[in-house]
């Protein structure tokens, strides 16, 4: 899936709102290995589930954490981070917190996208998300009826995003294409039937992230969002190895994902990027792998942006964000404004600095 790297420049990017947005979420994934790349101490036995440090050590360590992070996550800190913006970093007293209280997944993406807490989604039970998200807000729109999707790793999506009355597209499970048009899709279905069911509700990233790239490229939705999931199925594994390399290979994704968008003269300039995560975990040996309201360092997460009327920031200092943000700053990019459709929802994100 890997293209070539497209040329970038961290100028001032163009006024005005973007013409589409892509949303992706890493289930899970840590702020410390955002902000801080390989923490040395989870390579053992024990705490990550690692026989032999050497080749991960030599993979992703580096003598500072700025240098660790972008040997992780390459596309996120050479190219997000210089032309857009980053939050949530501690060293410079930025923090992005989840609001709900209950820091698990749920309860996680139904902040992100409604732009609210509530206190009835408090399992991961497979209930009909009562709320209506800004995916189905904007889907109602007129100019974005029929052009807004969702793909997932885990296959509760569809209960998220109330897809039988939201009419959103959302693929969680089973194959990416339920109606393949080429022969291309049906070859992504039969690789995705051939991977086993290792996690029971959640499948390998691979084959939502393929899927994506395809709706994309052949379907071309205003507004795409992509629900990966195998850093936090790593996490809970206890084997911070592979929830390492996940993370990469989610980082790559998303560069293809931005560099095929960047490809097409209808998203070239004209489409905005959002990068978070439903949740964090804890932060000893112990509970890094755990999250929930018994694991209060989960509240911790971060978020990055990359766009049109996105100012080159890079990591912010000084400003505090919450997850509840990301809905309202979906429909703003696209200059629609969700907060007087949902008042209950959070602001959205301040691009412009100070």
């Amino acid at each position: 899936m890997a293209l070539a790297v497209l040329a970038g420049s961290a100028q001032e990017p163009p006024a005005g709102p973007a013409t589409n947005v892509l949303l992706v979420t890493m289930d899970g994934m840590r702020w410390q290995e955002v902000f801080g790349g390989l923490q040395a101490q989870l390579l053992t036995k024990e705490d990550g589930g690692v026989s032999d440090a050497a080749p991960w050590k030599a993979r992703f360590d580096a003598p500072s954490p700025e240098q660790r992070r972008e040997k992780l996550m390459p596309f996120l800190w050479t190219v997000i981070a210089k032309q857009g913006q980053v939050f949530g970093d501690p060293a410079r007293n930025s923090v992005a917190r989840v609001t709900n209280g209950l820091w698990f997944s749920y309860p996680g993406y139904n902040e992100l996208l409604t732009g609210f807490a509530d206190p009835r989604i408090d399992s991961n039970d497979r209930v009909m998300n009562p709320n209506v998200t800004v995916l189905e807000w904007l889907h109602g729109r007129p100019a974005f009826t029929g052009r807004v999707a969702a793909y997932a790793s885990w296959e509760l999506l569809p209960w998220i995003l109330n897809e039988p009355r939201s009419g959103v597209l959302s693929n969680g499970d089973g194959p990416p294409f339920r109606d393949p048009k080429s022969d291309r899709e049906r070859l992504i279905n039969e690789y995705s039937a051939e991977l086993p069911p290792y996690w029971g509700e959640t499948r390998f990233d691979a084959p939502t992230a393929m899927g994506a790239l395809e709706y994309l490229r052949t379907r071309r939705p205003r507004v795409l969002y992509v629900m990966l999931g195998e850093t936090d199925e790593w996490a809970h594994g206890r084997r911070y190895d592979l929830y390492l390399e996940s993370a990469q290979r989610n980082d790559r994704f998303i560069r293809t994902l931005w560099e095929t968008a960047q490809s097409m003269p209808e998203y070239a300039n004209r489409t905005a990027l959002l990068v978070t995560t439903d949740h964090g975990r804890g932060d000893s040996g112990k509970d890094w792998t755990d999250h929930g309201r018994k694991v209060p360092a989960a509240e911790r997460i971060w978020m990055a942006a990359l766009g049109p009327a996105i100012a080159p920031l890079g990591p912010r200092s000084g400003v505090n964000v919450t997850q509840s943000q990301i809905a309202a700053t979906v429909a703003a990019l696209l200059g629609e404004d969700y907060g007087r459709a949902q008042p209950q929802a959070a602001p959205p994100l301040d691009f412009r600095g100070k």
